[in-house]
């Protein structure tokens, strides 16, 4: 049974672990990882027993927008609404904002659009990264 926790304390090994299960290159730095947790706004993951197998991580200018930043889950995992479920958690947490926004990529819109979101026709997201995934 999946367990959600609002926390902000992760092991190094438990973010690596989850972040490289779908190959993003950020789960190469976990110790920046785990003070990026602290830092983020909001936070919920979902857990399996003592297993780290999803999390979503938002920021948030106190009032109008929420910028969900990174979720994830284990691809043992997929197919079980996890990422739904977190979407929902963090929908619901920032139910009174003017805007909650995220950057899907190509391959993950769908997942997105089937969770309330829409894809804008006037905007693009740009990036200066050293991340390659």
């Amino acid at each position: 049974m999946i367990e959600y926790k609002d926390i902000h304390e992760f092991s190094a090994k438990e973010l690596e672990r989850l972040f490289l299960s779908v190959e993003w290159s950020s789960g190469h730095y976990p110790d920046k990882l785990v003070v990026a947790m602290r830092n983020f706004e909001t936070v919920y993951s979902a857990w399996d027993g003592d297993k780290l197998v999803g999390m979503i991580g938002a920021m948030d200018d106190g009032i109008m927008t929420a910028y969900v930043h990174y979720l994830l889950v284990d691809p043992e995992y997929h197919g079980q609404t996890i990422g739904r479920t977190l979407v929902g958690m963090v929908k619901e947490h920032y139910k009174d904002y003017l805007r909650i926004a995220v950057i899907g990529y190509d391959k993950e819109i769908k997942f997105y659009e089937n969770c309330g979101f829409v894809r804008s026709e006037e905007s693009s997201p740009l990036f200066i990264t050293s991340l390659w995934t």
